[in-house]
């Protein structure tokens, strides 16, 4: 004997866990399953068996009635069964799939706690020296992310610095679907590739793990006014690199032959900040590759540290400066190689020897005289950091000055040769200025300055050298500690990543991306053609009652439908082609077969299987037809298929699944 069951979760009733609820149509379902039901109005729910839209009480499925026949029927269970049933039981899943996941759980957990609110961020000027503003300048209000993973917490306003990252989905009025502001942001992440993901979550953790030396991150924020995502970092009220030129100027600095002993230490104050800054990143695994003075700034409390976003802005003219000097060569001598430096020089940034070699190498540019690659690790932001100092020392006219070594290199030098004859030239300027009182100091300069960077001193090194200058061992309470040295190389260098790009490149990508034809955008995604208003339909009218089941066969769609009918349609045109009649019953599905004869197959509800012909011209007769066995108190064919072996199989509401051979009307059942 078959026991009672809710047609929602096919559960048996037991009146313990699946009790049958008695709804006003009279059908009955079990209260867990409609208190699961959606409804489509307020205390309405569609009835599961015959769709009827009844009433349902606000108190829930508890104010119902029991059905009392049906729990007559029920088998009486013992107490471990019914304990067991409760365990199993499983809500009902409320993602119905009506669209595709855009992205994992994961990823949204990853990225959502980086997002920050629309109007958290006001812009208040622009910063760029041509049309593509390259920094914004504006203010981040109060944050308070409910969340607790969430790293951001903004108490009061700070002034912060913009960087664009990437563009945000095209945004379209018209638009029938719109993300909402927090979607179109993890839309743009999920577009980026792999690496340029790992680097921005570097770039974003270093702002917080940073003990004070790499300016604050605060997270990612969307413009919708230009349409761009925005790397949002904190920004010192004090310009780092004007407050130092003009202490500069007032000492003339670099006019002097020999500086004060209070000079040394006013210049080794500002070196001792910036060693420790660039420890700082070295310590969370990122190096930058180029330096320049643009690239620090001086936090609320006085001290100096990274700014991320500036130093993106200076990668970025590296990268620009770097094209613009080689052009479309794929090589270059040691001239054009002392003019691109040059140019670099006039910029304000000073790329290592194996940054800039591995820089022209991926921009398929190598030198005509060869060289070897070194390999780029923490060493390269020593050579750097004291082409800086260098600067401020001699200025940047002199160090351009000290590249006329370039007449007196042979052509067939390597690139080792260009680089010792040029930093022979910089020693001789640093002799002049620091004489004899300073040899240490200047040989630890000299040192960082070499080719090869295994041969530099470490930052820390380089650190000590200038704390000398301000403090004598004897009297340094501190000078026995052991600083810190991170021997192993950074694990990202910031020049050579992905996020540094030319803003022209970036335009251009950013305009491929958002002027697709509506052709093309509507087959890269579903959901991307309903975001952007790219929705076209055509009605195709020809069916009387509800379509039931599609299939696409050739150059035909197939529909069939409650009125018994089987129509095909034209996919070039939409147009109705033909009517296949012949079912006494509704029609529930069907399959296309593709044999050497191709055939459309369909079944309905009183168990009938129909064969049709769809060669050229179309038949109103079908080739074939056969019916199933039926049980009365079930309906026939619910579900459809078709296998490559050569079987045909139908779902019924008998609970049966049957296997039939087309060419032979045979039957396997699998109950």
């Amino acid at each position: 004997m078959e026991f009672p069951e809710c047609p929602v979760c096919l559960q048996t009733y037991d009146g313990d866990c699946t009790v049958p609820r008695v709804l006003a149509c009279g059908h009955s379902a079990c209260g867990a399953c409609l208190e699961n039901l959606p409804q489509r109005y307020p205390e309405t729910i569609r009835c599961p068996a015959c769709t009827v839209l009844v009433k349902f009480p606000a108190q829930g499925a508890s104010a119902l009635p029991k059905n009392i026949e049906l729990l007559r029927l029920c088998p009486q269970q013992s107490a471990d069964v019914e304990i067991s049933r409760k365990t199993d039981k499983r809500p009902l899943d409320q993602n119905y799939g009506l669209f595709p996941q855009l992205w994992s759980d994961e990823f949204y957990k990853t990225w959502r706690r980086w997002i920050l609110p629309h109007g958290s961020v006001s812009i208040e000027r622009r910063y760029g020296d041509d049309e593509i503003e390259k920094l914004l300048l504006g203010r981040v209000c109060h944050v308070s992310d409910s969340g607790s993973s969430s790293p951001i917490r903004v108490r009061e306003d700070r002034t912060v610095s913009l960087v664009r990252v990437v563009s945000l989905p095209c945004l379209n009025s018209d638009a029938v679907l719109k993300f909402s502001y927090t979607s179109m942001v993890l839309k743009c992440l999920s577009e980026l590739k792999d690496g340029e993901r790992n680097e921005l979550v570097l770039i974003l953790e270093a702002g917080i793990m940073n003990g004070g030396r790499v300016c604050r991150t605060y997270g990612l924020w969307g413009n919708l006014e230009d349409g761009f995502l925005y790397l949002v970092c904190g920004r010192g009220k004090e310009n780092l690199t004007e407050r130092i030129n003009n202490w500069i100027k007032k000492l003339d600095i670099r006019n002097k032959v020999g500086l004060n002993n209070d000079e040394m230490r006013g210049f080794a104050m500002i070196a001792i900040e910036l060693c420790e800054a660039i420890m700082a990143m070295h310590s969370l695994g990122l190096s930058i590759g180029f330096l320049g003075l643009s690239c620090f700034s001086a936090d609320e409390f006085g001290s100096i540290c990274v700014d991320l976003n500036e130093v993106l802005v200076m990668g970025s003219t590296v990268r620009e400066t770097m094209v613009g000097t080689v052009s479309t060569k794929s090589k270059i001598d040691l001239k054009e190689l002392g003019i691109l430096i040059s140019n670099l020089i006039k910029k304000e940034a000073f790329v290592s020897p194996e940054v800039l070699l591995k820089l022209l190498h991926k921009e398929g540019v190598v030198l005509e005289c060869g060289t070897t690659l070194c390999s780029v690790g923490n060493k390269c932001d020593i050579w750097s950091l004291v082409f800086v100092l260098l600067s401020l020392l001699l200025g940047k006219d002199c160090l351009i000055e000290t590249l006329g070594t370039l007449d007196e290199v042979h052509s067939d030098c390597d690139c080792s040769a260009f680089y010792g004859s040029w930093m022979e030239k910089v020693n001789s300027c640093l002799v002049m200025k620091l004489g004899s009182e300073y040899a240490s100091l200047r040989q630890a300069l000299c040192e960082s300055l070499n080719f090869d960077p295994e041969n530099r001193p470490w930052v820390v090194e380089l650190l000590r050298c200038f704390r000398v200058l301000i403090v004598s061992p004897e009297l340094d309470a501190l000078a026995s500690l052991k600083l810190a040295i991170n021997e192993y190389d950074a694990a990202h260098c910031l020049v050579l990543g992905d996020l540094i790009q030319l803003p022209d490149e970036l335009i251009e990508t950013q305009r491929d991306d958002t002027c697709q034809t509506g052709e093309e955008k509507i087959i890269k995604d579903f959901v991307d053609g309903l975001s952007v208003g790219m929705v076209k339909s055509k009605d195709m009218l020809g069916h009387r009652d509800c379509v039931t089941g599609f299939v696409v066969g050739g150059e035909y769609l197939f529909s069939s439908s409650y009125d018994k009918t089987v129509q095909a349609w034209s996919l070039q045109d939409f147009s109705h082609l033909h009517t296949f009649t012949g079912h006494e019953h509704r029609v529930t599905d069907l399959v296309y077969v593709a044999e050497e004869q191709p055939l459309c197959v369909s079944a309905d509800i009183g168990g009938g299987i129909y064969v049709w012909s769809i060669a050229l011209p179309l038949k109103q007769d079908p080739l074939k037809k056969w019916y199933e066995e039926k049980d009365w108190r079930y309906d026939g064919i619910h579900a459809l298929t078709y296998s490559e072996n050569g079987y045909l199989y139908t779902g019924g509401g008998d609970k049966t699944i049957k296997a039939w051979s087309l060419k032979l009307s045979t039957l396997n059942r699998f109950d």
